[in-house]
């Protein structure tokens, strides 16, 4: 077995903060793979170019490129059906689906306005140079007129956290008394904040933060490891 994994890195190669790649991260984890981890940066597309990707996770399995964080789940599902399923089944599976939608739209993009002027101080100046002039021009402003609010905003994206916390409230993790890669998903958004920025999602007292504590005791505490703010 010889698994490589490209992860989005800054300046400090131990602190991978991609939130895709956070996901891939604990599917490893969780399917007792490991992977070898390649550095890569935002002006790095040359890398991974040959693999037909221009963003990251990219996952190689010898000879075979595997990318986008979903596509990598299913396959790691699928090639490695003898190790702890990611999913519990096809119900577990399409449900996962959804979660990866709500991931992306709810999480992902929830905490990015949060964090987002954050980022390019963990970023060498070309890539901090890229990301400020690529996400300026998305939003039409410069980042930290984007973040400008966000103490007054965060209020709002807690309370829309409000069906994970209710689950919480009757279970352990969204995959019932163990984690799967529903967990996963949503765990990637928290983890890429905490890495890249100092600022206080989650107040301690709510269950979406003991969720998340759990999730970084995960796997002998690996997410917790990695470098990161105390947030």
């Amino acid at each position: 077995m010889s698994l490589k994994l490209f992860e989005l890195v800054g300046t400090d190669e131990t602190r991978p903060f991609s939130p895709y790649c956070w996901r891939i991260r604990m599917a490893l984890a969780h399917k007792g793979l490991t992977a070898e981890s390649i550095p890569w940066r935002f002006t790095e597309k040359a890398a991974i170019a040959p693999h037909g990707a221009d963003k990251v996770p990219v996952m190689l399995d010898r000879d075979k490129a595997v990318v986008d964080s979903w596509v990598i789940a299913n396959y790691l599902e699928d090639t490695y059906p003898e190790r702890p399923s990611l999913f519990g089944g096809d119900g577990g599976r399409a449900v996962a689906r959804f979660m990866n939608w709500w991931g992306d739209i709810a999480i992902v993009g929830g905490i990015f306005p949060f964090i987002i002027a954050d980022i390019p101080k963990n970023l060498a100046a070309v890539d901090a140079d890229y990301f400020r002039a690529s996400r300026e021009a998305r939003f039409g402003k410069s980042l930290e007129e984007v973040m400008a609010n966000r103490d007054q905003a965060v209020p709002n994206f807690r309370k829309s956290l409000d069906p994970l916390r209710l689950t919480m409230k009757s279970q352990p993790f969204i995959g019932g008394q163990q984690p799967n890669y529903a967990d996963y998903i949503v765990f990637g958004g928290f983890q890429w904040a905490r890495v890249v920025s100092p600022f206080k999602l989650l107040d301690q007292d709510d269950p979406v933060y003991a969720w998340r504590e759990r999730l970084l005791d995960a796997f002998d505490g690996m997410a917790r490891k990695s470098p990161g703010f105390p947030v």
